[in-house]
């Protein structure tokens, strides 16, 4: 039995264009390897490279691989803090910061509503290596339910900011894509 396509096409009919084996960074220097052309573009590729060399990495999570850079973040600051200061919960929630900031930041468009929900469990992992208790699992998981209640204004505080620039950036996003829409469609070329 055929099943039929139920949804209709996204961005319209497909138009035909011949296809390449070549990925697009060898398209742009194709033929002209030995010209003067390739020369020529050669210093200022240089000095674009060189302006780009200072700028901050702007990666695009996914809503799993947001999950992972946070938690695995967190969890290897909660073992720098247990080390380095005497597991100290203040330094391990100033830190907690900036990595919900990043977090909400690189996570890409169509994942924007994770980031919220990822950095609290984040929170919770990276207590994992700092949670004192004494007698095995039960006295190390009261540590951890101990070191989550005392340390509410860092997890409540960072997860307020991840969701603030998600909000903000979903804002953005939604006024885009009217100002596009309202533009109406392009000709075709």
């Amino acid at each position: 039995m055929e099943q039929y396509r139920t949804r209709p096409a996204r961005y319209g009919p497909r138009r035909d264009r011949p296809r390449s084996s070549l990925p697009p960074q060898a398209k742009r220097g194709a033929g002209e390897a030995g010209s003067e052309a390739a020369v020529r573009r050669t210093p200022t590729a240089s000095a674009a490279s060189a302006s780009t060399a200072g700028r901050l990495p702007n990666p695009r999570l996914t809503g799993l691989g947001s999950g992972l850079f946070c938690g695995v973040v967190m969890f290897l600051l909660g073992g720098l803090c247990a080390v380095l200061f005497g597991a100290s919960l203040t330094a391990y929630g100033v830190l907690f910061l900036p990595v919900c900031v990043l977090t909400a930041v690189w996570v890409r468009r169509g994942d924007l509503m994770i980031a919220p929900v990822v950095v609290p469990i984040a929170f919770a992992v990276g207590l994992l290596p700092m949670a004192g208790g004494d007698g095995g699992t039960g006295g190390r998981l009261m540590g951890l339910v101990t070191a989550l209640a005392t340390q509410a204004g860092w997890l409540y505080g960072g997860t307020l900011v991840a969701g603030l620039i998600v909000i903000v950036r979903r804002i953005r996003l939604v006024h885009r894509r009217r100002t596009a829409t309202a533009a109406g469609p392009r000709p075709p070329v």
